[in-house]
């Protein structure tokens, strides 16, 4: 019971990272960054790719 609460409470973590990686990456200035550069920056990575972990990590924990 205890590691299907932390498995749920893991995938709503993971959800909200890898919503505000996509934040980042979907704003204005890292828009105008990526025009310019083609640089993407590593907030957006870290939250999109750690997000997609924890949701992989609580679904493992949930099954």
């Amino acid at each position: 019971m205890n590691t299907k609460v932390i498995g749920i409470v893991l995938i709503i973590i993971g959800a909200a990272l890898a919503l505000w990686g996509y934040n980042i990456y979907d704003s204005a200035g890292s828009q105008i960054g990526r025009a310019i550069s083609g640089d993407t920056p590593v907030e957006a990575w870290i939250g999109m790719v750690g997000g997609a972990i924890c949701i992989a990590i609580g679904l493992l924990r949930v099954k």
